[in-house]
């Protein structure tokens, strides 16, 4: 018999970290090669893990909802083979912490051992992003967190540990461990709130309500909407453009496609041609922000937002968009936006965008001040295509028409995208859906 480790795989190039949603097999379970044993998520898209080998599941070494680290043991399988069994586990990964900033005290913070002596604080002690955020958000030192027990593997701190915690101390029911070492035991009586404390009454609601809980999805988003507003100084600009061609264009040959690729063309892979023609010309709004450096991006990867089977939305990524031609753009977008609502995608479909485009005209709005979708520096909304009477000038004099006309929006960050570059960009791409040609091929 041989004991092989099931490790936490690599989900992307950015992602340093999983959190267990469900355990499929308990300790004792048969298992198959390639069955799967638990799932996973990442920031947006829910994973599976298969089993490397055939065997009986002999331990699992982290519990829902932790937090784990890409490379790390996540259980054991004993196999029957007689031979030892060698499996390559992946490489141990460092991850990326966030910056986290305790008030009043750094990581090398003497902390008192109870007998008016100082020692060092652990500072190798590991704690996830996610932990650090949290503990960040709600004032809790790094003397404390050194100090809490931890119910994760080696006594690291999880999630539920450090939410617990945190209400307790809420409560008055947990030591507080303060600069220097001193401990405020909890009293028998539940301590009074006084103005400019951090404790907070429950909040009570009048009238017939509701209280729904968000979904861990939606969560997230509120944490990215949040955060990219904390980050960038966010402008937007706004045009319009009569897209009659191209309309007249794609009710004219959407059905000859169809036949002759086998999927449908919306208005999405068209929107996403001009794009990526008009980021050649003004490549700086393909670019991200690093410090004091501005990364230009030479990939064009557009992101492109979808709705998922829970009304939440996501970005999936269509990679290398340059290099396609409007039948591989055609064939990517469905192809995105059938596994989203299937909830097919994997983790690498929605990493390395570098622009993005949010169809707000799908939902029947006429325009939007989209939010960047970090670390990016742009994102372009275009709204329902309308008719509407509208001024045409030719050679022969003005005259009044109905034509299909549809608003455009970009916000961008005004770090390192000023209006006039914004507003440029985002006329060309309206010059780019005006002037289709109509005698094109597809």
């Amino acid at each position: 018999m041989a004991i092989v480790d099931l490790v936490m795989p690599k989900l992307g190039e950015s992602i340093v970290e999983a959190t267990i949603l469900k355990w499929l097999k308990q300790p004792g379970d048969a298992v198959k090669q390639d069955e799967t044993v638990l799932e996973i998520a990442t920031d947006k898209v829910d994973s599976e893990v298969p089993s490397t080998v055939e065997g009986v599941l002999e331990e699992v070494l982290f519990n829902v909802n932790d937090v784990v680290p890409v490379g790390s043991v996540i259980a054991k399988l004993r196999t029957e083979s007689e031979e030892v069994t060698t499996i390559k586990k992946a490489p141990p990964v460092t991850p990326v912490q966030k910056t986290y900033t305790p008030a009043r005290e750094t990581m090398q913070e003497p902390a008192s051992n109870g007998n008016g002596h100082h020692t060092i604080s652990n500072s190798n002690r590991f704690y996830s992003p996610l932990v650090l955020n949290i503990a960040g958000s709600e004032g809790v030192s790094m003397t404390e967190l050194e100090r809490m027990p931890g119910t994760g593997n080696e006594g690291r701190v999880t999630k539920k540990d450090i939410l617990q915690y945190i209400s307790d101390k809420k409560q008055g029911k947990v030591i507080s461990y303060q600069q220097g070492g001193s401990e405020t035991k909890p009293s028998a009586q539940p301590a009074r709130l006084s103005a400019g404390t951090d404790q907070q009454m429950p909040a009570v609601y009048s009238g017939n309500v509701e209280i729904m809980e968000m979904d861990r999805m939606r969560k997230l988003i509120a944490e990215h909407m949040v955060r990219s507003k904390h980050t960038s100084p966010h402008v937007t600009s706004f045009t319009e453009a009569d897209v009659t061609n191209l309309v007249q264009w794609r009710d004219k040959i959407k059905q000859s496609f169809e036949k002759r690729e086998g999927t449908k063309i919306t208005f999405t892979p068209l929107f996403i041609e001009a794009i990526v023609r008009c980021i050649k010309k003004y490549p700086l709004i393909n670019s991200s922000l690093e410090g004091d450096r501005i990364i230009i991006k030479k990939d064009i990867n557009i992101g492109m937002a979808a709705a998922l089977p829970s009304g939440n939305l996501i970005v999936p990524v269509i990679k290398n968009a340059d290099n396609l031609n409007l039948v591989g753009l055609t064939k990517q977008v469905n192809m995105l936006a059938d596994n989203a609502r299937s909830n097919k995608l994997q983790p690498s479909d929605i990493q390395g965008g570098t622009f993005t485009l949010t169809n707000v005209g799908t939902f029947g709005s006429l325009m939007g001040t989209p939010i960047i979708n970090q670390p990016q520096v742009a994102i372009l909304a275009v709204g329902a295509i309308k008719k509407r009477p509208v001024v045409i000038e030719t050679s022969q004099g003005d005259t009044i028409g109905i034509r299909h006309m549809m608003y455009l929006s970009m916000s961008y960050d005004h770090r390192i995208i000023d209006g006039a570059l914004g507003a440029t960009f985002l006329s060309a791409v309206a010059a780019e859906l005006q002037n289709f040609n109509p005698d094109r091929d597809f």
